[in-house]
């Protein structure tokens, strides 16, 4: 009787039980049957072609309000559903989210992806406020004082702030806030949800949105995210869903049916999904996009990123911002498929993931940009010069454009500077990564209201670091490796900024990279100051090979004479302010962790693992007198010089049998 009714249950709606029945069955489900079991009754219920609604969970059904009336904020007794924790689980506790947390590794959580979710509740925020603005309601978040612009320069532009006074003073007769249902908001799909606590904290923390549907194709995850949607109080927005997340995107093409926003984070490469996300976003969508496979992106494997993302990767100093560009031709280049293009709002590269946030657009004409949109890479072997080459060509001729081929290459067979060859990387996206204008109410919003995200200092100097990028200048240089490349000590950051804007290029920092440079600079340039700083700080030259790129670049006299004179323009801003702007250790080993094993066994813990794989002695010794009983490597090929003294046994016996084994 109660797997028959386990089965009815997610296809009877809550309006057509009794209050009774409906009662005893729900609680003999979920507490009466073994854990396993009440799972496994979910799981077939969430197959269903419709995602299970969670509002089924709740005491009563609920209703949709009209169009121009928000629904009220539930109360504090719907905010505590009486959810108990089955055995071995725990309680996670991230932003207003608290989510049940199995002890067994049956569902993917990091921990040190907060920052991810932070940046992502901060963006879609915002572009929650633009999207609804638009149709006259207004966006309430808790804590956010009036707007202030945030603005990095030293003086303030009065004629900004009286336009925001202005702008502010009409204010909507509609509002919307966390935890609420808009009609008129976002409709939200997070495509690989895991435990789900990335859509609860939109439930919780993000206003204005219409619905939020947590897929995950693991029926015990999809069972855990109905679970957590009910334990913080968020049926009415949140569903889960136990679907294939391409098949779901794919079923949503439709123009009516497509999702405002949806967020893809796997385990891994999101490469499979991208062409379904495409096309199951709506017009002016936004996409956000995970992807943790650094290793393929970064030029470790050339091929393999090819064959994922249709661009050839590089090693290079530049790897991580190039990384950021691979992703974004890969969705242009999908999108374009279908008419449809992609403007990017921000992109930032963390460590061992990036995280990509576009809106995407319907437009035959503006798709035939997307040509004149990409670039090559000739990046030397020698000493890490490099040059982009357009793939297309795009001519303005009055109202008229001309498309043409690209002419090339940029370069010669062997580099100008060292005589080393060229490898071919990309293709990239070569226009600019981040929309400044979006990202700068982003920035003011996060720092405004700094304790509504526990990474906000983080979130804050990096997007700090995004504004003072140059958005014109693809990939960077860094100052350890041109030093590296001559073989000469590495001149002050300062320093070389202000011999480039002496020379009169512009420069400045990457978010993606402690030591980077990004300048409209040509290599030539670069290399004349770096052979003006090696004078007054020469290298013994005699030592270099004729062959090497230090001795043909140092042969070489410059063509300038480079100023070192610290400039007060050379330190930017969010250096001065010595904000938070490159990722900070959370942890001991916080780097990526295992994947969720659908068996569900417990992992091994990190340090008995490396003990038990990487210790090549089991009995370590700490006493230097037990050494005597290792045969000496050295005196076994005649270079000891110890004798006596040698703290490991000079036994010819013992080498010689350790020889024959």
């Amino acid at each position: 009787m109660l797997v028959r009714a386990a089965r009815l249950f997610p296809l009877i709606g809550a309006s057509h039980l009794h209050c009774s029945y409906t009662c005893s069955v729900r609680h003999t489900l979920q507490w009466r049957l073994r854990p396993a079991a009440a799972a496994a009754a979910v799981g077939r219920g969430l197959k269903s072609m419709e995602p299970l609604k969670a509002s089924q969970d709740s005491e009563a059904p609920t209703t949709n309000p009209p169009a121009d009336v928000v629904s009220p904020a539930p109360t504090d007794k719907e905010k505590t559903p009486a959810v108990g924790l089955l055995p071995g689980e725990t309680v996670v506790k991230e932003g207003k989210a608290s989510i049940l947390f199995p002890s067994a590794n049956e569902v993917f959580y990091n921990p040190v992806q907060e920052f991810n979710r932070d940046l992502t509740c901060a963006v879609i925020t915002e572009f929650a406020r633009d999207r609804l603005a638009q149709q006259g309601v207004k966006v309430v978040v808790p804590g956010e004082k009036e707007r202030v612009v945030v603005s990095l320069a030293e003086e303030t532009n009065e004629a900004d702030v009286q336009m925001e006074e202005k702008n502010g003073a009409e204010e909507p007769a509609v509002t919307a806030t966390v935890g609420e249902k808009c009609e008129l908001g976002l409709r939200v799909l997070e495509g690989l949800a895991a435990s789900g606590l990335r859509s609860v904290r939109f439930a919780l923390e993000v206003p204005g949105l219409q619905s939020v549907t947590a897929n995950d194709f693991s029926a015990k995850a999809a069972a855990l995210i109905a679970r957590n949607a009910q334990y913080n109080g968020v049926s009415h927005l949140l569903q889960a869903s136990c679907r294939d997340a391409s098949m779901l995107m794919y079923e949503m093409r439709g123009k009516k049916e497509r999702y405002d926003v949806i967020d893809l984070d796997p385990y891994g490469s999101p490469a499979s999904f991208l062409d379904a996300a495409v096309q199951a976003v709506s017009e002016g969508g936004l996409l956000c996009i995970t992807c943790t496979d650094m290793a393929v992106m970064a030029g470790n494997s050339g091929e393999t990123c090819y064959s994922k993302y249709g661009s050839v990767s590089t090693k290079a100093k530049y790897c991580h911002e190039m990384a950021l560009r691979i992703i974004l031709h890969s969705l242009d280049q999908r999108a374009g498929v279908y008419q449809r293009y992609i403007q990017p709002l921000l992109s930032v590269s963390v460590d061992f993931y990036i995280r990509v946030f576009v809106r995407v657009f319907t437009g035959q004409a503006t798709v035939k940009n997307s040509a004149s949109k990409q670039a090559l890479v000739y990046n030397c072997v020698g000493c890490g010069s490099f040059h982009l080459q357009r793939m297309g060509r795009r001519t303005i001729n009055g109202k008229h454009m001309k498309y043409s081929a690209a002419t090339g290459p940029p370069v010669r067979p062997e580099c100008d500077h060292c005589g080393q060859r060229h490898q071919l990387g990309g293709p990239i996206w070569a226009e600019p990564i981040h929309d400044l204008p979006f990202v700068q109410k982003v920035l003011s919003a996060v720092s405004g209201n700094p304790s509504r995200f526990g990474t906000a200092k983080r979130i804050e100097g990096m997007l700090s670091m995004v504004t003072e990028e140059l958005e014109d200048v693809p990939l960077y240089y860094t100052v350890d490796s041109l030093s590296s490349t001559i073989h000469c000590n590495t001149p002050p950051l300062l320093q070389f900024r202000s011999a480039l804007l002496h020379a009169g290029h512009r420069v400045s920092l990457s978010h993606a990279c402690k030591n980077a440079i990004k300048t409209d600079a040509p290599p030539a340039a670069l290399w004349d100051i770096m052979r003006c700083w090696e004078k007054a700080n020469p290298v013994k030259r005699e030592k270099l090979s004729e062959t090497s790129p230090a001795f043909k670049i140092l042969s070489t006299e410059p063509s300038l004479e480079a100023c070192f004179t610290v400039r007060e323009d050379a330190n930017p801003q969010s250096r001065k302010r010595h904000l938070t702007r490159f990722q900070e250790n959370p942890q001991a080993f916080w780097g990526p962790k295992a994947r969720a094993k659908a068996s569900g066994g417990i992992s091994t813990d990190l340090q008995d693992k490396r003990k038990k794989c990487q210790n090549k002695r089991k009995n370590q010794i700490t006493d230097s007198s037990q050494l005597k009983n290792f045969p000496c490597k050295r005196f076994r090929q005649g270079t000891c010089t110890n004798g006596d003294k040698c703290c490991y046994s000079h036994d010819l016996e013992q080498t010689n049998e350790e020889k024959t084994e």
